[in-house]
């Protein structure tokens, strides 16, 4: 879900651009951004794509099913352009069209991307929370919902 929809309800054209770069770095890694853990970190699957383009270890995002047949060059392009999908500020998206035209042509010069949006880190202690029944000090059970976009 783009940003600026989560945030203010608000869908721009390029709503689906950020979408389509979640999907794209969904493929290239053969993991779900909702629900993505790593050891390391706290960060989703998009913030864990832009740590490793900032520490040039884009490849290392790929998943190992594709090791027998993949184009360096290409999926580092998948990567770069899933970033460039995902960026914080409608502006600095490009078109759909222009998407398109990153993937499908190797000649084509695709711009650095940018600090993506949801670039936040998840606190390990709310992050796999959902709903904790307790009691309280008179025996009633209290429930404790936190509430997470789709």
């Amino acid at each position: 879900m783009a940003p600026e929809y989560a945030i203010d309800g608000k869908f721009s054209v390029k709503s689906d651009v950020f979408s389509m770069g979640v999907v794209i770095l969904e493929i290239v890694s053969g993991k779900k951004n909702r629900g993505f853990r790593h050891q390391d970190h706290h960060h989703s699957l998009l913030g864990h794509a832009w740590c490793m383009w900032k520490e040039n270890k884009a490849m290392e995002l790929m998943d190992e099913c594709l090791n027998e047949s993949f184009d360096e060059l290409q999926v580092r392009r998948c990567i770069k352009v899933g970033l460039l999908c995902i960026q914080k500020l409608v502006e600095d998206r490009p078109t759909m069209s222009h998407v398109i035209l990153m993937l499908g042509c190797e000649g084509e010069v695709v711009p650095e991307p940018k600090e993506p949006g949801f670039f936040l880190e998840r606190s390990c202690s709310t992050s796999n929370l959902s709903t904790t029944p307790n009691q309280d000090s008179s025996g009633h059970t209290i429930t404790i919902t936190v509430l997470e976009g789709r």
